[in-house]
């Protein structure tokens, strides 16, 4: 069931610009998702209760959009929307709709550079305006010299194991699937990479696996790959770190202590899993020739 409702507003403007996809703005055109992930940040959120069966489309939203960055453009307050940071903008009730589509006609229209995250292969079907948006963008002044791309398109896999794929994100694209949909991108001349997050503690983390994932991206072309922990929130039923720690009580019931090791009493693992992480990441993507962020 999809749940149609009016939103007061649609542009969310970020105290400051995100490190990693360079994002000022952030836009979310459906509240929920029927990708449904198990570890998916949002769970543990007020928008995270029961995702599937709550997906709503948040129908006034080109309306508000077309307001809100026609004041932004007379201002001159360019900068990166990300479309979209808490739902999949490419859900197959897209399809019909057409919502990210016209929010991306509104979005070229007022000349705003964009961050698109998906894991769906219809991104492809909007490629006519991701290049134009690609190509007539205005950057942000301190952008203008380090990033030469009005489009940037990212896809985000946990792991290239298909059945554990299936299991954590039982409505979403299998991973080659998003990666040859990376590749098409790529092929059309876009700016496009790959969002290795959240990794899976004891599951697609290992040295080995890291270094496999890193260099099947590299062969597909990817500009870059953001290489990012688990985190888990909330106590509620939905949560995700409720939901996580039942999917690994029924597949892998020897890793629940090894988390709550890792994680004790806090959201994300421990800070020296964390630096671990990250400086495997960065030497991994220096072998093989891969940024490990966008500029």
């Amino acid at each position: 069931m999809v749940n149609e409702i009016q939103v007061k507003s649609i542009l969310n403007k970020h105290k400051k610009r995100d490190d990693w996809f360079l994002d000022d703005y952030s836009v979310n055109p459906y509240s929920g998702c029927s990708f449904n992930c198990i570890y998916c940040y949002i769970r543990g959120s007020k928008y995270g209760e029961n995702m599937a069966k709550g997906l709503s489309v948040k129908i006034n939203a080109p309306e508000l959009l077309e307001k809100q960055l026609s004041k932004r453009a007379k201002k001159g307050e360019y900068g990166i929307i990300a479309l979209s940071s808490s739902t999949e903008p490419y859900m197959p009730i897209e399809e019909k709709l057409k919502l990210t589509r016209k929010l991306l006609e509104i979005i070229l229209k007022y000349r705003f550079p964009v961050e698109l995250a998906t894991k769906s292969k219809l991104v492809l079907r909007d490629l006519d305006l991701l290049k134009e948006i690609d190509k007539n963008a205005i950057l942000p002044n301190d952008l203008k010299v380090k990033l030469k791309h009005g489009t940037i398109i990212s896809f985000s896999i946990s792991t290239l194991d298909e059945k554990l794929a299936k299991i954590l994100e039982p409505g979403a694209p299998k991973p080659m699937e998003r990666l040859e949909t990376m590749k098409k991108c790529k092929e059309k001349g876009f700016f496009a990479g790959l969002c290795f997050i959240p990794v899976l503690p004891f599951l697609s983390d290992s040295a080995e696996q890291l270094a496999k994932t890193i260099k099947i991206v590299k062969e597909y072309g990817a500009d870059f790959i953001f290489v990012g922990g688990l985190t888990l929130f909330g106590k509620g039923p939905a949560d995700c770190k409720t939901l996580y720690y039942k999917f690994l009580e029924k597949h892998y019931p020897e890793l629940v202590p090894k988390h709550k090791s890792l994680f004790r009493i806090f959201f994300a693992p421990s800070k020296e899993y964390q630096r671990q992480l990250e400086e495997g990441t960065k030497r991994l993507c220096e072998k093989y020739g891969i940024k490990s962020r966008i500029i």
